[in-house]
């Protein structure tokens, strides 16, 4: 294995610990830090590593989505909890939309395409990169570098995904009818 895939899968693996500990604690409300770490790799052995290393795992990943504002840390009993934010509940729901988004099981499709079209400026380079990867990864197809084209509905998760990167009006959604010469659209998405 390379570097970069080695890099890639050491950020993945982080990105799971933070969504692993989100969602326990967007569940339990206010759950004490000290209860957390024996039990959430308990749920999510493949993460787990060493179980030494769980506690410290379980720390760094907490800071970091306190660091984002995910999370924050209050005084309760004179223990200290952490205690899921608005944004966290936001970033939560994102991602839950986003795994049901990835999973559901085709549908019929009703003939329109849903069209995504941006133009997020370069002093927002990482924004329109990570709104790319994104819809990428969901498997919406590239037509142009800022138009990509996907046959079933998504407007509820690109309304949190928008909201999420903080895009407003720099990206569209829009439904169209007919699009022209689309037969390697139709076939890359397997439709008739």
């Amino acid at each position: 294995m390379g570097k970069l895939e080695v890099e890639a899968k050491r950020i993945r693996r982080i990105g799971y610990v933070q969504q692993a500990i989100l969602g326990t604690v967007a569940v339990a409300g206010v759950l004490a830090v000290a209860m957390v770490a024996p039990n959430i790799f308990q749920a999510i052995p493949r993460l787990a590593g060493k179980k030494y290393k769980s506690a410290f795992r379980i720390r760094s990943a907490l800071g970091r989505l306190a660091d984002n504002g995910y999370v924050r840390f209050v005084e309760y009993k004179g223990k200290k909890h952490a205690e899921i934010t608005n944004k966290g509940r936001d970033a939560l729901a994102l991602e839950e939309q986003r795994v049901a988004f990835a999973t559901r099981t085709k549908r019929r499709w009703d003939k329109r395409w849903r069209m995504i079209i941006f133009d997020i400026p370069e002093r927002y380079r990482t924004t329109r990169v990570r709104l790319r990867r994104t819809i990428k990864e969901l498997g919406f197809l590239r037509l142009q570098d800022s138009v990509w084209v996907f046959p079933y509905d998504c407007e509820d998760f690109m309304a949190l995904l928008k909201a999420e990167l903080r895009t407003g009006k720099n990206v569209l959604y829009t439904i169209v009818e007919k699009i022209e010469n689309d037969r390697y659209i139709k076939e890359h998405f397997g439709l008739k």
